[in-house]
């Protein structure tokens, strides 16, 4: 199993995350689109998803709460910008959640690539200032991505079981 290659250039407003994941990309696609899979991976450790609705479509809307272990919830809503079955996803906030304490804003883009063994994951976050990045680091962004990728994949594991 590859561990998570995280990358953050120190001159640039990004944050690059990489893994290879031992499953097939268009279940990791399924994965990374269904609702009803969302729901089962999204967040760190101990975060539920109580709600996820989403429109894969460029322009759709992606309207999720996530609940923290203490109970907390935080209402995410994005947009898709650009959606290539099964190896591009891309989606924006719809709205300004750093301005209302959230998380920094961020263009996000996963890409998926067939790789020997399984699916080169690729999540490209884009903040708006190197400031920005700083401050989504310190709030744990790559460590909760990394444990949701972690519990994505179970899911995935999962759908195999089931073919």
């Amino acid at each position: 199993m590859s561990a998570m290659q995280i990358d953050s250039p120190p001159d640039q407003a990004v944050l690059v995350m990489t893994r290879i994941l031992e499953a097939p990309r268009e279940l990791v696609w399924v994965a990374l689109t269904t609702p009803e899979h969302v729901v089962e991976w999204y967040g760190g450790d101990g975060f539920t998803n109580p709600v996820c609705q989403m429109d894969v479509r460029p322009g759709g809307l992606w309207h999720h709460v996530m609940r923290s272990p203490d109970g907390h919830e935080f209402a995410i809503e994005s947009v898709f910008v650009e959606v290539v079955e099964p190896e591009r996803l891309v989606w924006k906030g719809a709205h300004d959640v750093a301005a209302r304490g959230g998380p920094p804003n961020a263009i996000t883009e996963v890409t998926l690539q067939t790789v020997p063994g399984g699916t080169r994951w690729t999540l490209v976050s884009r903040f708006e200032s190197v400031a920005e990045r700083d401050r989504a680091a310190a709030m744990g962004f790559a460590h909760l991505i990394t444990q949701g990728v972690e519990r994505m994949l179970a899911s995935v594991r999962r759908l195999q079981q089931k073919q």
